[in-house]
């Protein structure tokens, strides 16, 4: 069963993933405009970006867990999801600079300071960038397999502080923001787990 999934999986390409991306960023910016996300449209744009961007970025985080546990390979995936993750996350920055914010750069950089959601929402950013800039196949070549993992290591911290995000953002007790620390928690202890395997008993 695994192998014929796996088979099926190799032949489906990864560019579809982005058309996707960009469909989705215009439709939820044609609701806002349209009427459809009254009565705050910006605030609820800025939140429908944050959330897609997160979604993904975690879907990113599930791909090796459920290759090693279910044989299923999404392997090729990854990296296209890990871009839309990054443009969802652009599209929900842009919102709050132009539409919510309206380019008052002074005080964009004081809410940055004093407001810790948006200390960890654009640290969070920061991390992405780097992983966004160097996710082709020519930056692994430049900077080597190894130190390009170890970059991309980055994906973690990020996810804690997107979560954070997301959890500050939202305030009070509210379940849908629980779940997604929830399942990073899961994928941060199987992470550790992996890195660092069981010694074998000694006598």
């Amino acid at each position: 069963m695994t192998r014929t999934i796996n088979h099926h999986v190799r032949r489906l390409p990864a560019w579809p993933i982005h058309i996707m991306t960009l469909a989705l960023i215009g439709w939820h910016f044609w609701l806002a405009i349209s009427g459809h996300y009254r009565p705050d449209p910006v605030r609820m744009l800025e939140l429908e970006y944050g959330i897609l961007a997160l979604q993904l970025l975690l879907a990113t985080l599930v791909i090796t867990p459920l290759k090693r546990f279910t044989g299923i390979n999404l392997m090729k995936f990854r990296r296209a999801l890990g871009l839309s993750a990054f443009f969802f996350a652009l599209a929900h920055l842009a919102v709050w600079v132009v539409l919510d914010m309206q380019f008052l750069f002074v005080q964009m950089l004081s809410d940055i300071v004093k407001r810790p959601y948006i200390t960890f929402g654009m640290a969070a950013f920061v991390m992405m960038l780097p992983l966004a800039i160097t996710s082709s196949n020519a930056f692994i070549k430049r900077l080597g397999a190894q130190r390009w993992r170890r970059l991309h290591r980055l994906v973690y911290p990020l996810a804690i502080l997107g979560v954070l995000h997301f959890i500050w953002v939202r305030k009070g007790f509210q379940i849908e923001p629980l779940v997604y620390m929830g399942l990073l928690i899961v994928l941060l202890a199987l992470r550790m787990r992996w890195s660092f395997p069981r010694q074998p008993a000694t006598a």
